[in-house]
C-alpha cells in the first residue's frame, strides 16, 4: 500500500526516538500488521544508525541528572488541563418574514453553530503541523549528517567504519619521454682519383654505423666492365673487395661493418676495372686506376 508523508515521517520518528508511548505503541502496530510499513522504520533504522555510528558517546556530568531529577520534581504536581480553543460566539440568524394584514409578525429565534467539528478539525490541523516540523527536523538533521560524513570522508576517512570508507581510486598516468635526439656521430669522405686528374669517385663513410656512399662524379665504366671498389690494409693480409660501382650516381653498401675503425680510417680505398659483375677471382686483376684515403669532416659529439 502506499503511505503518505505523514506514515514516513512517523517512522523517521520512531527510529530516531521521539515519539511518546502511546504514539510508539501504535507504530508497532502498525508494523505487525503491515510488513511495508515495518520495512520503512526499519529503513530508517538502518539509515540513523548508519549515522549513529559517527557520534560517539558522551557521559554527562552528574550536575546534569540533579538538575533534571530538581525538574520532574517541580513539575510533578502541576497538572496543566488540556483547553482547547473557543469558538467565536455564533451570531443569530434571523430569517426575515414578509409581513401581512392578517398576521402576527413571528418571534425571531437564534441559530447556535455546533463548535465541535471545528474543534476536531482544529486538532488535526496541529498533528499535522507537528508532523511537518518533524519532518523538517528530520530532513535538517540528516543533511547536516550527510555534511559531516562528506567532511570526515575527506579530511579523516580513517574514522569512518570500514563500510563507509571510500574506496580508494588508483589511476594510471602515462608519461611519455621524448625520445633524446640522436648524437651526430664522425664522418669521413674519401676523393678517389687518378694522378693526375680531376676525383672520379667521392666515398663517404658514418663512423657509427660504418656504412659508406660512393657518388660517381666524372668516370664511366667501358662497356663490358665493371667499376669494383677494394679496401687496401697492411693489417689485412690481401685486398678486400667492398662490391662493385653501380651505374647509378651512388651507391651504398653496409659492408664495412665487418672491420674495426682503426682499419677504415687508415686504409687505403681503390677502384679497379674488373669484367662485368666483378673479379671472378676475388681479387684485383688489374691495377688500381682511382685511390684515396679518408679524411674527417665532421667530427664526433
Amino acid at each position: 500500500m502506499a503511505h503518505s508523508e505523514d506514515h514516513i515521517a512517523l517512522a523517521a520518528e520512531y527510529a530516531l526516538g521521539t515519539l511518546d508511548a502511546d504514539e510508539r505503541t501504535q507504530v508497532e502496530t502498525m508494523m505487525a500488521v503491515d510488513t511495508e510499513f515495518a520495512a520503512i522504520v526499519q529503513a530508517w533504522e538502518y539509515r540513523l544508525g548508519a549515522l549513529n555510528q559517527m557520534v560517539g558517546s558522551i557521559e554527562p556530568r552528574p550536575v546534569v541528572w540533579e538538575n533534571i531529577k530538581a525538574a520532574i520534581g517541580q513539575s510533578a504536581g502541576q497538572q496543566v488541563p488540556l483547553v482547547l480553543p473557543k469558538a467565536p460566539p455564533a451570531e443569530p440568524v434571523v430569517e426575515p418574514v414578509t409581513a401581512e394584514p392578517a398576521a402576527q409578525p413571528a418571534a425571531a429565534s437564534p441559530v447556535t453553530v455546533d463548535t465541535a467539528n471545528d474543534n476536531f478539525n482544529i486538532i488535526q490541523l496541529t498533528g499535522r503541523v507537528r508532523r511537518l516540523r518533524s519532518i523538517a527536523t528530520v530532513a535538517t538533521a540528516l543533511a547536516a549528517a550527510l555534511v559531516g560524513m562528506l567532511a570526515v570522508q575527506v579530511y579523516r576517512p580513517e574514522a569512518l567504519p570500514e563500510a563507509l570508507r571510500p574506496k580508494p581510486r588508483i589511476q594510471t598516468v602515462e608519461v611519455r619521454v621524448p625520445a633524446p635526439s640522436p648524437v651526430p656521430s664522425a664522418q669521413y669522405v674519401a676523393l678517389l682519383q687518378g694522378s693526375p686528374g680531376a676525383p672520379a669517385f667521392i666515398l663517404t663513410v658514418d663512423a657509427a654505423t660504418k656504412n659508406f656512399t660512393v657518388r660517381k662524379v666524372g668516370a664511366d665504366a667501358e662497356r663490358g666492365k665493371s667499376f669494383e671498389l677494394w679496401l687496401i690494409s697492411d693489417r689485412l693480409p690481401q685486398p678486400r673487395s667492398l662490391g662493385v660501382i653501380g651505374g647509378s650516381d651512388f651507391t651504398a653498401r653496409p659492408v664495412l661493418a665487418g672491420f674495426d675503425a682503426g682499419t677504415i680510417n687508415t686504409a687505403t680505398y681503390a677502384v679497379t676495372v674488373e669484367p662485368a659483375g666483378g673479379s671472378p677471382t676475388g681479387q684485383p686483376t688489374s691495377a688500381p686506376v682511382y685511390t684515396g684515403k679518408l679524411i674527417e669532416t665532421v667530427p664526433a659529439r
